[in-house]
């Protein structure tokens, strides 16, 4: 299956999906983190209609989070931005699509999400809510379930790299998502 993975840097999902022996690349304005000869540094939107099976997507959130939501009022031009990139992204004509945010206006903008995750359902014993649009996929089953409850994601003290870190997909969702929707 080709998979293209949008606005993802860090090859965490395109190398869960790679393991399992697909096409997969990663797409990101930015460099890839590993990198891998899979990582296209490009516009994702320049590439949505090349053929893909199924696209799992990581549009920035920076202008979409609810966590963010006191400078919303500054910040109208950025977000209806995002959100129009957030929309190219899940009216992608790929049969399979994955949009994933944090708790987010989306839900209001667009739609609920289909299912909320969290990384202690997926071999990580942390908190961060995860949303996720699907289209042509089936919600994700729970595929190891540990105890700890820490939200170590949102107590990352400030410094040049934090956004990264908060943005950076967990190898155990990474890995279900290629196993379940592989």
């Amino acid at each position: 299956m080709r998979v293209l993975v949008a606005c993802e840097f860090s090859g965490i999902v395109r190398e869960a999906f790679r393991a399992r022996g697909h096409d997969a690349w990663s797409c990101d304005l930015l460099p890839a983190d590993d990198n891998s000869l899979f990582h296209i540094q490009a516009d994702v939107l320049k590439l949505i209609n090349a053929g893909w099976d199924m696209m799992i997507a990581h549009p920035p959130c920076t202008h979409l989070a609810v966590s963010g939501a006191r400078w919303f009022k500054d910040k109208q031009l950025e977000q209806a931005e995002a959100i129009a990139f957030f929309m190219s992204l899940i009216a992608a004509k790929i049969p399979k699509i994955v949009v994933e945010n944090p708790i987010s206006i989306m839900s209001t903008r667009y739609r609920k999400p289909d299912q909320i995750i969290q990384p202690w359902q997926f071999g990580h014993g942390e908190t961060k809510a995860t949303c996720l649009w699907l289209k042509g996929l089936q919600p994700l089953e729970p595929a190891n379930i540990v105890s700890g409850r820490e939200a170590r994601i949102h107590k990352l003290p400030p410094s040049k790299d934090r956004w990264k870190l908060r943005s950076m997909t967990y190898p155990g969702i990474a890995k279900a998502m290629a196993e379940q929707w592989g």
